[in-house]
């Protein structure tokens, strides 16, 4: 659980010009997930395996929109 009070690393990608973009913070246990444009929204929480079959599936390309 994230309490106001916690200090978060809020990362987005080097590719991210526009300042419309994901931004990702590692905790202890889960990793966290928001939009740029609306900061005070709950983050979505992920578990550090679900993220690793996440970033896997995009490096492997499974999410391809064509």
């Amino acid at each position: 659980m994230i309490y106001p009070t916690e200090r978060l690393h809020w990362r987005r990608s080097r590719h991210c010009s526009s300042g419309a973009c994901v931004e990702v913070a590692m905790t202890g246990e889960e990793v966290l997930i928001r939009d740029s444009k609306n900061r005070d929204l709950t983050p979505l929480a992920f578990t550090q395996a679900e993220w690793e079959a996440f970033v896997a599936g995009v490096k492997a390309g499974d999410f391809g929109f064509e």
